[in-house]
């Protein structure tokens, strides 16, 4: 999925094939930096890294540096390479081209000469932990680099006190994730799961003629939270002719409902009760924790099918497996759950109207090389003084 000299000129990385120049945009001296300084921290490393936007409509992303040594790359502490939680050896091969690969192991074994050396963390798949010993033990720290959309496993108002920006990848995720909701959707209509479990069963002797799904096209969708990701939802949805409806913070405008044939439901509550599908596209948030419990799953209707693409705490799972269990509603399909992966005797997982995916919204060859990528240009641009295309601030 997922390789430079020591000195001299990097190369440029290139992209995988048929991709958006997405992290040239993201690096690009024209997009407009947010109002939010933090304070800068007394470093004994003189930054000589620049970054330079590739041509346009070219497909690289270019580092010009001056000639330094690769002791001289900023350091860049992340958990390991490889192995159950470490980062991908290919996307290690991509950070070594811009920094000095720092693991966890080699930071703990040599705190006092590895602390002054890194100034960026790189966070994949929620790891390393980032809490107030590590931040307090990393004095030339300047920013963090969470290599996919969701930080709400980084508490940003600690981090942002210890003068440290966080960025995030909202780009590159925004089209697989899209993909994982319709996949889901598309499946837990059509009892896909079961499906081939009948087919691949020793003890099947026939197909039931009355083994049936339902129809996703000219169904009603209802999406809640219409960002780019949503909105991306909202594009698949209409070539199968679906009635969309979303709920969201902020309408969108009229131009971009009639794109998408999207209908604005200002109450969650009328959007529940005229969807056939239920898609959940929020950020968690202490406004969305539980955002869909008890209450709200009996506003669906009983052919409803509720599908979770955003983090697993946004549903009530208690509340979930009463609904399931006594089909308030049809179905649920969730690529995400609270913990992850829930505990194996879970009553969620001893359902048949269920489907479970192990959070592989992002989790495609393309996406995961893309927010390293992204996450690489993010944290370029904080040590060099540019624009930051994805910085995300405390609330």
């Amino acid at each position: 999925m997922f390789r430079s000299k020591a000195f001299g000129l990097l190369k440029p990385i290139p992209l995988m094939s048929g991709q958006p120049n997405l992290a040239y945009k993201f690096i690009h001296p024209a997009i407009a930096s947010h109002g939010h300084h933090c304070h800068r921290r007394s470093m004994d490393y003189r930054q000589r890294y620049t970054t330079c936007p590739g041509s346009a409509g070219g497909r690289t992303i270019s580092a010009c540096q001056t000639k330094v040594m690769a002791e001289e790359l900023p350091g860049i502490l992340i958990l390991d390479i490889g192995g159950t939680h470490g980062v991908l050896e290919n996307l290690a091969a991509l950070l070594k081209k811009h920094f000095r690969l720092i693991t966890m192991k080699e930071f703990l074994e040599n705190k006092k000469e590895m602390s002054k050396k890194i100034q960026s963390v790189f966070v994949f798949e929620c790891r390393p932990t980032i809490d107030r010993e590590l931040l307090e033990s990393l004095p030339n720290l300047k920013v963090i680099g969470n290599s996919g959309v969701g930080v709400d496993h980084l508490d940003l108002k600690m981090i942002s006190d210890f003068g440290v920006k966080v960025t995030n990848t909202p780009h590159a995720v925004v089209d697989p994730t899209a993909d994982i909701g319709m996949a889901l959707m598309l499946a837990s209509a059509r009892r896909l799961v079961e499906g081939c479990q009948i087919a691949v069963s020793a003890d099947t002797k026939y197909f039931a003629v009355d083994w049936l799904g339902v129809e996703v096209t000219r169904a009603t969708l209802g999406i809640i939270g219409m960002g780019s990701i949503g909105y991306k939802v909202a594009q698949r949805a209409r070539a199968f002719d679906m009635r969309i409806l979303y709920h969201n913070r902020k309408r969108r405008g009229k131009e971009e409902e009639e794109a998408v044939g999207a209908h604005y439901c200002e109450k969650m509550e009328d959007l529940l009760q005229q969807s056939d599908f239920v898609m959940l596209v929020v950020n968690l948030t202490p406004e969305t924790h539980k955002l869909i419990g008890k209450k709200e799953l009996g506003l669906m209707k009983p052919t409803a099918t509720l599908i979770n693409i955003s983090r697993g705490a946004v549903i009530d799972q208690d509340a979930l497996v009463e609904a399931l269990q006594n089909k308030v509603i049809r179905a649920a399909a969730l690529d995400v759950t609270y913990p992850e992966p829930l505990p194996r005797d879970h009553p969620l997982l001893k359902l048949n109207n269920i489907i479970i995916t192990p959070h592989i919204g992002t989790a495609t060859v393309q996406a995961i090389r893309m927010m390293a990528e992204e996450a690489i240009a993010n944290m370029l641009a904080v040590l060099n003084g540019q624009p930051i295309a994805s910085e995300v601030f405390p609330k």
